[in-house]
């Protein structure tokens, strides 16, 4: 039977955030509000805990979750390196809605999911994510929701769709505007040898942070639009 707290009451959030860690600790599932979507959360460090979250929400291994983090310090410990146009996206939108996707940390004993050695991560805003994030060290999450249907807005969305499966509901409300962080791969910005293309950065997916604000960090860096950018549906 899930439990679910309302985070508005300062009692139930402090129960909560207790159950949530517990939970994590087991290697169940939790659902928290971020300031894109709701989330579906799960230990990043346990195999099972990740399986089990692919499984809620109907996903394959094809489709690994990204990672959420509760300070920029983390990315050093995940990423195999943090170039300096990077550092300026985290300075200009974290916490808030981008999701970097970087090589990652060759030494990290973990299982995503096929992630053909890349690691997605964000740092999201608001008080229970990072607190949360702050105690139990890097979540692996995805929008509380099952494949194909619109993400959560609300712990009742994600509680309508999930169910049982998730061992603890944090309910902080309806989440920001709903609309889930944009996506950018910045990979090729990590030097490797024998790579002749000039690095880019590549948007996956449009979503909270607009091609127009990637660019004004970015410059040439942002890979030339062509086709119009998938919009923003799945990942929190």
């Amino acid at each position: 039977m899930s439990s679910i707290f309302d985070c508005g009451d300062e009692s139930q959030l402090l129960a909560g955030m207790r159950h949530a860690r517990q939970a994590i600790s087991r290697g169940e599932l939790i659902v928290i509000p971020t300031d894109t979507v709701y989330g579906v959360a799960a230990d990043a460090f346990s195999p099972t805990a990740v399986q089990r979250l692919l499984d809620a929400k109907g996903r394959g291994r094809d489709q690994p979750p990204p990672v959420l983090i509760g300070s920029p310090e983390t990315l050093v410990a995940l990423a195999e390196s943090v170039p300096e146009p990077v550092q300026r996206l985290i300075d200009a939108f974290w916490p808030g809605g981008l999701t970097i996707v970087l090589p990652a940390q060759p030494s990290l004993v973990w299982d995503l999911g096929e992630t053909k050695g890349t690691v997605a991560v964000r740092m999201p805003e608001g008080r229970v994510a990072l607190e949360l994030l702050a105690e139990t060290g890097p979540l692996a999450v995805s929008s509380a929701n099952l494949t194909g249907h619109p993400a959560a807005v609300s712990a009742a969305e994600a509680e309508q769709m999930l169910g049982d499966s998730v061992a603890v509901y944090l309910d902080g409300g309806p989440s920001g505007e709903g609309v889930a962080s944009t996506i950018i791969d910045a990979t090729s910005l990590v030097t490797r040898g024998g790579e002749a293309d000039a690095p880019q950065v590549r948007i996956l997916r449009q979503g909270a942070v607009s091609r127009a604000q990637l660019e004004e960090i970015l410059g040439d860096l942002l890979e030339p639009e062509s086709a119009p950018e998938p919009e923003a549906d799945g990942d929190s």
